[in-house]
């Protein structure tokens, strides 16, 4: 009897300690959650008039789908270009630190990055889906932040709108005589390759594409395609709307995030922003594949005259996007490896696409 109750004794002992240990721990974490999470407002500085279809109204997207997975921990407020600083320096304001995010295309800041370029898209090259691969799993990724990390800036993929179309212009082009002499709005490498074939290529932010064509103050310009165009009203401006999008075969949308500010978030956010930018850059393709079709038929409907670039013309152009891409290459090591990669990504799934979708489409 007397061993039993010291059994019971002791029991009653280490329960009650333990117990005891528990209210102590249980205390703590009440505390801990009586806390209030620290929270982070942050700015996004875009190249996009304000609520631009497919590319401003992404950005807005993108700021209320991360408060929304954060519970309103990470807050983005979306400035439009020129609202804090011009569409062509989001760049350098993420990199200072003046806004912790940017929304915009890696060919813009060719004057400060030139391997950026190799970002948005080359004439000629991987298709919308084709890239996407490339930077998730063909390496394309590392090259982009290794090109960045200078500048403190960590990229990654917002969007992508897809084929692009090859413009408008005043004039038709029936040969590469039509080329000389032609004042066109195109930035990234696509200029390069015109401006070889005798053309002049200036660089314009979206908001000033339309007036430039409308006064002629250029002869001709690209921007995106359809759906975008459309909404800028282009079709008023120039009579003539160019295929293919040879210059532009897809065009990734970046999202550029200032390095330590992303460093000083705790893990979960990271994942959040992350995780919430991958959606948007799925988002925004079927955005645009959806818009552009309906786009396409109104500007039909308007009497705008769709033209197929010449033979002639495109052989050209391919010939020479050969030469421009090669010198890219050469000017660095970096861009060597880049384009090295992209060229062996392309014609490994370059077999398999040329049973699959492309035969597909042919006999669609």
């Amino acid at each position: 009897m007397k061993r039993r109750y010291l059994l019971a004794a002791t029991t009653l002992l280490a329960t009650l300690g333990l117990t005891g240990c528990n209210d102590d721990k249980t205390e703590t974490t009440a505390q801990q959650a009586s806390e209030p999470a620290k929270t982070y407002q942050w700015k996004m500085v875009t190249a996009w008039p304000k609520n631009y279809p497919g590319l401003g109204t992404s950005a807005e997207r993108l700021a209320e789908r991360v408060t929304a997975m954060s519970a309103g921990r990470l807050t983005i407020r979306v400035y439009a270009a020129g609202e804090l600083v011009p569409a062509l320096e989001v760049f350098d304001s993420v990199s200072r630190g003046t806004a912790e995010l940017g929304h915009g295309a890696a060919y813009y800041w060719k004057g400060k990055v030139p391997t950026a370029q190799f970002f948005t898209s080359v004439p000629f090259g991987l298709s919308a889906i084709e890239m996407n691969a490339w930077l998730s799993k063909g390496g394309g990724q590392a090259f982009w932040e290794e090109a960045y990390a200078p500048h403190g800036v960590k990229p990654m993929v917002v969007g992508n709108s897809g084929m692009q179309m090859g413009g408008w212009f005043n004039k038709e082009i029936n040969s590469l005589s039509d080329l000389q002499g032609l004042k066109i709005r195109m930035p990234g490498l696509g200029g390069e390759v015109l401006a070889r074939l005798g053309a002049t290529s200036v660089n314009l932010p979206g908001g000033e594409v339309f007036t430039a064509l409308q006064t002629g103050a250029i002869d001709a310009t690209d921007w995106v395609n359809p759906y975008n165009d459309l909404a800028f009203g282009l079709h008023k401006a120039a009579r003539y709307y160019y295929y293919p999008g040879w210059q532009e075969p897809q065009a990734v949308l970046e999202l550029l995030v200032n390095q330590k500010a992303f460093d000083s978030l705790p893990a979960d956010l990271q994942v959040i922003l992350t995780e919430a930018t991958r959606a948007a850059s799925r988002d925004m393709l079927d955005d645009y594949t959806y818009n552009n079709a309906l786009a396409l038929e109104q500007l039909k409907q308007q009497g705008v005259e769709l033209k197929r670039f010449p033979d002639e013309v495109l052989v050209a152009m391919r010939e020479h996007s050969e030469q421009v891409l090669g010198q890219l290459a050469k000017q660095s090591e970096l861009n060597g490896r880049i384009w090295a990669s992209m060229k062996a990504f392309q014609a490994q799934v370059e077999p398999m696409q040329e049973i699959s979708e492309k035969e597909l489409y042919n006999w669609r």
